[in-house]
């Protein structure tokens, strides 16, 4: 229960056994205006943050007085771009009924004035856009921001993905002031203590699992904060970390197509799991033929993409591919025939062995790997051995 004593000053008595996370920090209060947010956000993680400050705002509507979302525009989608995909804190902002504001850049955009005044503290939660300096100067509390990371570990655009990649086993959330000219580098107002909470079930948690764990933890980090005004200057800067640590960070940096290009030289078997859990189906080139008219068959670089793989025990007579990470082969001598239920094979680094069971081809529907492998042209109708150590179904490694 909290106790009112005017606008914007709260006082707590709450039980702390009720914010388990929070029970270690003070409970003293700041004075505030009532609050006009801008709340800018986009995914679950602030749809998670918005519901949370709405509920606030409808039990004291003296502390928090009003909240417009800020979001991307809606993209086209599909065939002929024809279909709009919203983003999608836009439903659940119009079934809060809150305004909303659809911008691309805050360039030449001014935040909404109200009776009671300006906008005066924004928050930004996965947002993606910056929000300018001007913004951040015209609201009297400037902005917060919710980061699911232990910051300034895994400061960046993709936190969530990187704590799995790296194989944590714990991670939290930080609460921090937006900077005026850098993304995740403002003053940590507040966070999860070090190591922070469990991740459950770590060697296969997913980045939706991982979002679903931290998106209510950050709403709850949120609205404490807003309840102990703890954005009112002077920030207390209540991080972990100073820059005399020696602790390596790890920078959580935009996810990109190449992160999925497997490393076959490199990346073991586990390298090889932990991705395609984390980032999805991965992929790798091979050669195919696209002309055969000539005397010499011509070849094009087409990129494969494996969408679903197990690891096997190794096969009688395969050792000599292990000796080459990468390099596929088919398994038992056999005639290769498009509708073979045959698997196609490949060693990793750390000399495991990948069944590779449905794979696209580029242009092509994902099918059973070794019919994806005969339609795109890798592999011809003879028959073939994996006790030969110059075989291979594909015309070229893997890389």
């Amino acid at each position: 229960m909290f106790l009112t004593k005017g606008p914007g000053i709260l006082c707590s008595w709450r039980p702390a056994r009720l914010f388990p996370s929070l029970a270690s920090r003070s409970l003293s209060t700041k004075a505030y205006d009532p609050l006009r947010i801008l709340f800018c956000g986009s995914d679950q993680l602030s749809i998670a943050s918005l519901r949370a400050l709405h509920a606030e705002h409808l039990k004291r509507p003296d502390s928090i007085t009003s909240i417009d979302v800020v979001c991307r525009p809606g993209k086209k989608v599909g065939r002929g771009l024809k279909q709009i995909r919203e983003v999608p804190i836009k439903a659940v902002a119009t079934e809060l009924s809150l305004a909303i504001h659809e911008i691309d850049t805050f360039t030449g955009w001014k935040p909404p004035v109200f009776p009671g005044g300006p906008i005066n503290l924004i928050v930004a939660v996965s947002f993606g856009l910056f929000v300018p300096p001007r913004i951040l100067n015209g609201a009297k509390y400037g902005g917060l921001n919710v980061h699911p990371s232990i910051l300034p570990d895994f400061r960046g655009p993709a936190p969530l993905h990187y704590t799995l990649l790296a194989g944590k086993t714990t991670t939290g959330v930080t609460l921090q002031t937006l900077h005026l000219q850098h993304f995740d580098h403002g003053a940590i107002v507040a966070q999860t203590p070090p190591p922070g909470f469990q991740i459950p079930n770590p060697d296969s948690c997913t980045v939706p699992q991982l979002l679903d764990l931290v998106s209510p933890k950050g709403a709850e980090l949120l609205v404490e904060c807003i309840r102990k005004g703890s954005f009112v200057p002077p920030i207390e800067h209540t991080g972990w970390y100073s820059p005399d640590d020696k602790q390596s960070l790890t920078h959580a940096a935009k996810i990109k197509t190449e992160d999925r290009h497997i490393d076959w030289a490199n990346w073991t078997y586990k390298d090889i799991s932990r991705r395609h859990r984390v980032l999805g189906p991965l992929w790798s080139k091979s050669l195919v033929i696209t002309d055969t008219s000539g005397p010499v068959p011509i070849f094009q670089q087409k990129r494969v993409i494996f969408t679903e793989f197990e690891e096997v025990k190794p096969l009688n007579g395969s050792e000599a591919f292990a000796l080459v990470p990468g390099l596929p082969f088919i398994d038992e001598e056999h005639t290769v025939r498009p509708d073979s239920r045959k698997g196609v094979y490949v060693y990793t680094r750390d000399g495991k062995l990948i069944k590779v069971n449905q794979m696209k081809v580029e242009a092509q529907q994902n099918s059973p790997a070794l019919r994806a492998a005969f339609k795109a042209r890798m592999i011809g109708s003879r028959t073939f051995s994996s006790h030969n150590a110059s075989f291979a179904p594909f015309h070229n490694p893997l890389c």
